[in-house]
């Protein structure tokens, strides 16, 4: 298979303005895209949603005319998650789907992710295919006159995907009773999370949903949940969360104001499905940052936990291979196989605040299920350059991260890998001795440092 050379670990994403995130790239993405994905002689669609970056204006008209220029038809849906632009694709019975936006990132930068007509992420192979036919002749492919595409707009995106979450609540039960703080990260959920919460009974405290296209994830979301904790404690809240800027991940904060991450989400839910007799094949997976504490809880409940490299589109993978239904990454990707085929935050909300309400224990008791072992994870940027595999192959790194996979070998687990979206390598160790396992982590940042200066 041919090297990736612009899509990384989730989709293409960069500097706005800058390649590969520029109008003219976008625009050779939807001819090529189009072209991967026309099959036969039917009017081909393709359906493209966006987050609320002021780039997003720039980004969707080139890839319309990308798109409208080989033949494929075109949906417009304006802001909506991620996972809404999944479900709409194969609800729809689209050819392809598009999402435009950078997730968790500033607002400086874009992203653009694909999913194919089943609404799952497209595999490694098939985004190296689409990069080749970008390089191809521009001019192949193109649609005669008569059978270019159209573009329209579809006003109700957003009703038919809160009705879709919607039904993913267990029937009859209700929300009534509940305060939430709902932060959205000024993000594509800002007007879609609080309405299912408050339809669905709860009282609901919004936060970020106030987007000015320079603003998403500004102090806010799931990267920044200060302002969450402190509002959940003001208002007495029984549960906060903090969704980012496309809403496919979400973290929580109890009643006391501290937050949860996506390791104890994923206990939560693996337990409960596990004594509803629907966790397939009595796994879960997670990726190899997920702590070490979740992996001995779901152990001595009789629960395999199998790690993936970081990514939640290699969750889905591993997910989809074994037909596994549970999956998830400690930053708050939760993907529930039975409702979605990415990470949901609204989803896996739901699935919580299910979880309280049948419960009757708070956030405290119900979300904290497993003490985590010590993790600390720090990143070393590289520079003038620098490639990171490069880096991790020179003779004292290599000696330096042998010698602390020794030292932790049977007490913690050590995980060096570079970064899909930035020029950095992360380096992540655990262990049940937070001294030894700073010392270890601090020792592998000088030695990297040195290597990538």
């Amino acid at each position: 298979m041919a090297e990736r050379k612009l899509f990384g670990t989730d989709g293409i994403r960069g500097l706005t303005n800058t390649e590969p995130m520029t109008p003219a790239t976008a625009l050779r993405l939807g001819m090529a895209a189009g072209r991967r994905f026309i099959r036969g002689s039917h009017r081909h669609t393709v359906v493209i949603g966006k987050d609320t970056r002021l780039s997003g204006y720039m980004l969707e008209p080139a890839l319309t005319a990308g798109f409208v220029s080989v033949g494929m038809d075109v949906i417009l849906v304006g802001p909506i998650p991620t996972p809404g632009i999944a479900m709409l694709t194969r609800a729809m019975r689209c050819d392809l789907g598009v999402m435009i936006s950078a997730s968790h990132n500033p607002y400086q930068d874009n992203g653009i992710k694909l999913f194919g007509p089943d609404g799952y992420k497209l595999s490694d192979a098939i985004e190296a295919e689409i990069e080749a036919i970008m390089e191809s002749d521009p001019s192949d492919g193109h649609a005669a006159p008569d059978r270019l595409g159209r573009a329209k707009r579809l006003d109700d995106a957003g009703g038919r995907y809160i009705e879709y979450v919607k039904n993913t609540f267990p029937r009859g039960l209700r929300l009534d009773g509940l305060k939430i703080v709902v932060d959205c990260a000024h993000g594509a959920a800002y007007r879609i999370a609080p309405k299912v919460f408050w339809e669905l009974g709860a009282t609901v405290i919004p936060v970020g949903v106030e987007p000015d296209g320079f603003n998403i994830n500004r102090e806010s979301g799931s990267l920044s949940p200060e302002r969450l904790c402190e509002m959940v404690v003001s208002h007495h809240a029984d549960l906060g969360l903090a969704l980012d800027g496309d809403a496919d991940r979400v973290l929580f904060c109890d009643e006391h104001g501290a937050m949860v991450d996506g390791d104890q989400v994923l206990a939560l839910i693996a337990g409960h499905s596990k004594q509803a007799a629907t966790l397939t094949g009595n796994a879960v997976v997670a990726t190899v940052m997920s702590n070490l504490g979740l992996e001995r809880y779901l152990t001595d409940r009789g629960i395999e936990l199998i790690r993936t490299q970081v990514g939640d589109r290699y969750v889905v993978e591993k997910m989809r291979e074994k037909g596994y239904t549970l999956g998830g990454e400690q930053s708050g990707h939760i993907i529930l196989g039975h409702h979605a085929t990415t990470g949901d935050g609204i989803i896996a909300g739901l699935q919580v605040l299910a979880a309280l309400v049948e419960g009757g224990k708070p956030a405290s008791e119900t979300l904290r299920l497993f003490q985590p072992v010590p993790q600390l994870l720090r990143n070393v940027r590289l520079a003038n350059g620098h490639d990171a595999d490069a880096v991790l192959s020179m003779a004292p790194v290599k000696g330096a991260i042998a010698a602390v996979e020794k030292r932790l070998r049977g007490r913690g687990r050590l995980v060096i890998r570079k970064s899909g979206t930035e020029p950095l390598i992360r380096i992540m160790a655990e262990g049940d001795d937070s001294s030894e396992v700073t010392a270890v982590v601090s020792d592998l940042v000088d030695v990297i440092s040195k290597a990538a200066a």
